[in-house]
């Protein structure tokens, strides 16, 4: 039995972070996994930004509010889920996630979690288990399952390369210049096909 493992920003709605970034004109907040492979530091650089800007959880809440889904994103998911289990391995944590869900029609998501003080400043994150989506295409493997995947960024190479199938989609070209050897893709209807192929 397959289970597709999906990113989630950049694949199926937009980077949180970027809209943020744009939102609150704050251009450093504009850095993401495509640009920083290293998640922890990655975070630890945007958590200071926000104590710098005086920032918390309900200002980057209102921004998620008003994000919707990338077109076709929602309609891809549905016919995929008829196909096959499919599971979002995402980065982000469950407070951002949450109104998103809502519009993709509440797929599985296995994401982290904020850490946040009674007047909203976030003060810290904590991840869900160490190379969180890697670990968990292992886990999934481990119980029988095999595992196609795709994403994006730089954290979801691990995924993709451990699972029977992987696949980019929307990478930037700098990711799909160091990674010649995985199929990458720019629409639903080519991703679509090529995971229908591994059913």
């Amino acid at each position: 039995m397959v289970i597709t493992c999906l990113d989630l920003e950049g694949v199926l709605v937009p980077e949180i972070w970027i809209a943020f970034a744009e939102a609150s004109g704050i251009p450093e907040l504009k850095k993401t996994t495509r640009d920083e492979p290293d998640y922890d530091k990655l975070m630890r650089y945007r958590l200071n930004i926000l104590k710098e800007h005086g920032l918390g959880l309900k200002e980057i809440q209102d921004v998620i509010a008003t994000i919707d889904p990338m077109p076709g994103a929602k309609e891809f998911l549905d016919e995929l889920k008829s196909l096959c289990q499919v599971i979002i391995l995402s980065d982000t944590f469950t407070q951002f996630a949450a109104p998103l869900m809502k519009k993709l029609g509440y797929p599985t998501i296995f994401c982290n979690s904020l850490v946040v003080a009674e007047n909203g400043e976030v003060t810290d994150f904590k991840m869900r288990c160490e190379k969180s989506k890697y670990t968990t295409v292992k886990a999934l493997q481990s119980i029988g399952f095999e595992t196609v995947a795709s994403g994006d960024s730089y954290n979801d190479l691990a995924m993709i390369r451990a699972s029977k199938a992987g696949f980019l989609f929307k990478s930037p070209d700098s990711i799909k210049k160091d990674n010649p050897d995985l199929p990458a893709f720019e629409t639903y209807d080519e991703l679509l096909a090529a995971i229908k192929e591994q059913l």
